[in-house]
């Protein structure tokens, strides 16, 4: 393709993407929105309908990693035909034990 031509379909493409309407959404003509559901407190509009809720979308409440901490072997993470090494909670590393770096 000659470049003239990648050049007038990229121009063409960038004005029918920028032919968008910009505004608030409403109801086709003759046609009205949703009635309202019973013990409804706030009227229906275009935002109200479109914004996700709680349920749909919720929002994160606790942080999952406090701090660094770094991970001890998992004896069974292993490579494919290996057996695990037998688990012996003896030689297990806890926290007070570990020597000093």
């Amino acid at each position: 393709m000659k470049p003239a031509r990648i050049t007038f379909i990229i121009g063409v493409a960038m004005c029918v993407v920028g032919c968008g309407k910009v505004g608030d959404l409403e109801p086709r003509t003759g046609n009205a929105l949703p009635p309202q559901a019973y013990g409804q407190t706030i009227d229906q509009t275009a935002k109200v309908l479109t914004t996700p809720s709680v349920q749909a979308r919720p929002g994160r409440t606790d942080e999952l990693l406090k701090r660094s901490e770094r991970r001890e072997d998992d004896p069974f993470d292993v490579p494919p035909g290996e057996e695990p090494k037998p688990f012996d909670p003896e030689q297990t590393n806890s926290p007070e034990k570990s020597p000093p770096k």
